[in-house]
């Protein structure tokens, strides 16, 4: 029975690939349990090969299991009606290259039987929220990947579903639209949507879910929350505003006092995305100039709008 903090219950659930003569060929999925809670984000991790498209294929009822069960809205995952209530962006968006924004959006709400009003509200409304306002007249075969990954995310949402599953989101995107996918997920958590994400970008998938799975050779070989399974529970971190030689001085005695002769003290470092959100926008401050190491070291850390802001303008 699924309980209603699930939004998916998967038991004991196997994937056998056949060959022609019915001989096994290839075990994808092994044996997987594990339940996604309401109102989540969910990464789904692993290698080329771990089972991880063969699970969300299954979860669809694209594919039906060799073995197990899956529940998923309180539905059986081989139960079509469910798929009204679920928006998917496959690792290749399948798009009708020749339509605009505005045309694939109606396109893809008149097969959820929207309505024309709603159509175009829910159009407009995702399309600007993807960032595809000015860009909404041209036809997709116009589109840059990053762009096309933009509208394949709007149309997966134009059904207002309860649950969204990702597939590779920040595929083709440049680091600020990265950055602007991942607040859209999180955005899509707080409005109490699940999500589940399935991604080969490691450091996505931390800044964003709340719990993950670990897949290799079809097994489920980790699953937990993402900060109680990243902690470092040897090291204790202690972060200040800056300090003078003299008072670094004193807490170096300090922890040699406790036994702690090998504690590293030093600046902090930005990550490489922080330092081109920042970029970009100094740069689009003050044209033409170019900045020292000293200078980007001082300045705030970007946030995606502001850098958005900047490159549009």
């Amino acid at each position: 029975m699924q309980t209603q903090d699930n939004v998916i219950e998967i038991r004991n659930l196997s994937k056998v690939y056949r060959d022609f003569w019915g001989r096994k060929k290839v075990q994808a999925v092994k044996s997987l349990s594990l339940d996604v809670k309401r109102g989540e984000v969910f990464g789904l991790l692993g290698p080329n090969g771990s089972g991880k498209t063969t699970t969300i294929k299954m979860l669809l009822g694209l594919l039906f299991p060799t073995s197990g069960e899956i529940k998923i809205l309180g539905k059986k995952a081989s139960d079509v009606q469910k798929n009204e209530r679920i928006g998917y962006l496959p690792e290749e968006s399948y798009l009708y290259r020749f339509l605009n924004a505005d045309e694939t959006m109606d396109f893809y709400g008149r097969l959820f039987d929207i309505s024309a009003t709603e159509r175009v509200q829910r159009a407009d409304e995702l399309i600007k929220m993807v960032g595809l306002d000015t860009a909404r007249r041209r036809q997709l075969k116009e589109y840059s990947k990053g762009m096309t990954r933009r509208i394949g995310l709007a149309q997966a949402l134009i059904n207002n579903p309860e649950l969204v599953i990702l597939d590779e989101p920040t595929s083709g995107l440049d680091p600020i639209g990265t950055r602007e996918m991942k607040d859209l997920i999180l955005k899509l958590r707080d409005e109490g949507k699940t999500v589940v994400l399935c991604s080969h970008q490691l450091a996505d998938v931390q800044d964003v879910s709340d719990r993950i799975a670990v897949l290799f050779q079809g097994e489920l070989k980790v699953l937990g929350e993402v900060d109680q399974l990243l902690e470092l529970r040897e090291e204790t971190e202690i972060r200040t505003g800056n300090l003078s030689d003299d008072a670094v001085a004193e807490v170096r005695q300090v922890l040699e006092k406790h036994g702690m002769k090998d504690s590293l003290i030093q600046k902090p470092r930005a990550d490489l995305e922080e330092l081109f959100l920042k970029t970009v926008r100094e740069s689009s401050e003050r044209p033409g100039r170019r900045f020292t190491a000293e200078e980007m070291a001082a300045t705030q850390p970007a946030t995606a709008e502001s850098a958005n802001e900047s490159a549009d303008s």
